[in-house]
């Protein structure tokens, strides 16, 4: 297996839309013969990418997952550096939303978090390059296409990081279970980072300290917290609506 497989109808067909200059084959499991496979081999013959017609083993053999199949093979995709996303957010007429994932190692949860951040409009996904999920095909299968459409951007010093957001004007806006307001409370409406904190252990001390602003989800029942990629979801969306309000 290798880390240079997309799968899954979803991913595959970003990847096509997006970045076909990635595509360099397909495989697509044998008795697939509806409109969506024709469409997208059709794009293939188009673009000059081999396609070809294979045993559901063979696909299960390339990577591990639930493919629906079909699998790519692509090339790396561009990751964006720090001074790309500074760059951007210094472009006329945006108002930075960012995510930053402070030590998340589940791909599912990367992948959960990704498919989000697209959704609401997050420009960029912020990470450390130590201690957290890379770009799997897993992350990509549950990302649904938003690998592709939302960048990942791998830091080496996420809180010299952070650092540079607050200086480029960016409210930082951690998560605690300890924080004595709520997220209901907070303001997303201006250039803003939502920091989530990793599976079980949450924000490290640093990251914690570089927050400009640390909130809680209200929990009303037994459970104490909730599934990092849950916790995004429900952040993100309370962020997306003061933003179109």
């Amino acid at each position: 297996m290798t880390d240079n497989y997309v799968f899954g109808w979803h991913a595959v067909e970003a990847v096509l839309k997006r970045e076909p200059d990635r595509l360099q084959q397909v495989w697509i499991q044998t008795g697939r013969q509806d409109k969506r496979v024709k469409s997208i081999t059709d794009s293939l013959d188009e673009l000059g990418v081999r396609w070809s017609v294979v045993h559901r083993k063979e696909l299960d053999e390339r990577v591990a997952g639930v493919h629906q199949g079909v699998v790519a093979a692509v090339s790396e995709s561009r990751e964006w550096s720090e001074d790309d996303l500074l760059a951007h957010m210094a472009s006329p007429g945006v108002t930075p939303f960012l995510l930053i994932l402070d030590g998340v190692t589940d791909p599912h949860n990367l992948g959960a978090c990704m498919r989000t951040a697209d959704a609401v409009g997050v420009q960029a996904v912020v990470v450390p390059k130590d201690k957290s999920a890379s770009l799997t095909p897993v992350a990509r299968k549950v990302a649904c296409g938003a690998a592709e459409t939302v960048p990942l951007v791998r830091v080496t010093n996420l809180a010299r990081f952070l650092r540079s957001l607050q200086d480029a004007g960016v409210w930082l806006i951690g998560t605690a279970g300890e924080a004595a307001g709520t997220l209901y409370e907070a303001d997303f409406r201006g250039p803003v980072a939502l920091v989530m904190g990793a599976e079980g252990k949450g924000m490290r001390r640093l990251t914690r300290e570089h927050c400009d602003l640390l909130v809680k989800i209200p929990m009303l029942g037994h459970v104490d917290s909730l599934n990092v990629s849950v916790a995004t979801g429900v952040c993100l969306y309370e962020a997306l609506r003061q933003r179109l309000a």
